[in-house]
């Protein structure tokens, strides 16, 4: 029988290839109530105030369950550890072993927050956790996000790519003053990271309320407010037309919603997807083209895509 713990949480983290991440925090977030955060591999930068993600090494996932009562907090490891080994049989992805450790109450609200740096992404977009400094140069775009144990700053490859697709929508000229909708908003940083570039107003739209509730804080703190609305919800919106739609999301969900992605987008409209595993580029790209969409540009990183489309 397990003993009363002092800890009130307990930390699970995985090791985990890129590619692998969004399954592990899949099996973590079956157990921990608060989600899952996820540290990529960085060097730190610029005297220690910035970091560079290291796409190469593994990331970390990692999740909270409370402890105070140890059995179900062992059982809920427990799960978690013979899930991932069902994952690992498949050999697909690097996948580590499952880690504990007890964190205190009085430490466990700041524990997760050592694990996310200053990052600069593209050009001049700055992700800055509301706990960090940043001196910014002068063509700086900084996005200040206190994302919660849920939500990432950024630091996925899925999300960092439609960061760089909108500023270089912004670059094209086709951000400033536009209307934008964020599907899947989590944190809100697709959308403060628009009305940043020179969008006149962004949307944002999730199912889970956590997610909005996030979203709008993240817009106070940016001093985005008027600027920064978002609803629990997805497709239709109920808008007007959109001239530039943010969608990070999955393959699976592009794919079963191309064609309301494509009713909501405005005449001359972009598209940014992203979210998608290399090997399901095929299928977005064709549902994309079965709704009137055409690709317009492609980037990736490592073996994810992002598609920026427009009407066709």
């Amino acid at each position: 029988m397990s003993e009363a713990r002092g800890g009130a949480w307990l930390e699970l983290s995985v090791e985990a290839d890129p590619e692998a991440v969004e399954a592990v925090s899949e099996i973590l977030g079956r157990v921990a109530p608060g989600g899952t955060s996820v540290e990529p591999a960085f060097e730190l930068v610029d005297d220690g105030l910035g970091a560079r993600i290291d796409v190469t090494r593994p990331a970390t996932v990692r999740a909270y369950v409370p402890a105070r009562d140890a059995a179900a907090a062992d059982r809920a490891a427990d799960e978690a550890a013979v899930a991932l080994g069902h994952l690992q049989a498949f050999g697909l992805r690097t996948i580590g072993e499952l880690r504990t450790r007890l964190v205190d109450e009085a430490d466990w609200a700041d524990a997760w927050k050592a694990h996310f740096p200053v990052m600069r992404i593209g050009r001049h977009v700055v992700i800055r956790p509301t706990w960090r400094r940043h001196r910014a140069a002068p063509d700086d775009v900084v996005l200040a996000l206190d994302p919660g144990m849920a939500f990432g700053t950024g630091l996925h490859p899925t999300t960092r790519l439609c960061l760089v697709a909108l500023e270089r929508l912004a670059d094209a000229g086709r951000m400033t003053g536009a209307r934008v909708l964020d599907v899947g908003c989590g944190s809100g940083i697709l959308a403060i990271a628009a009305v940043r570039l020179g969008a006149a107003d962004a949307v944002g739209v999730d199912t889970d309320p956590i997610a909005i509730e996030s979203t709008l804080a993240n817009a106070r703190r940016n001093r985005l407010a008027p600027r920064v609305r978002a609803s629990v919800g997805s497709l239709p919106t109920g808008e007007p037309p959109f001239d530039v739609i943010a969608a990070n999301l999955i393959a699976g969900v592009l794919v079963q919603i191309a064609a309301q992605l494509a009713a909501e987008l405005a005449a001359g409209g972009r598209l940014v997807a992203s979210g998608i595993f290399v090997d399901r580029e095929g299928e977005v790209r064709h549902a994309f083209e079965a709704a009137g969409l055409a690709v317009t540009e492609r980037t990736a990183e490592g073996d994810w895509v992002a598609l920026e489309v427009g009407a066709s």
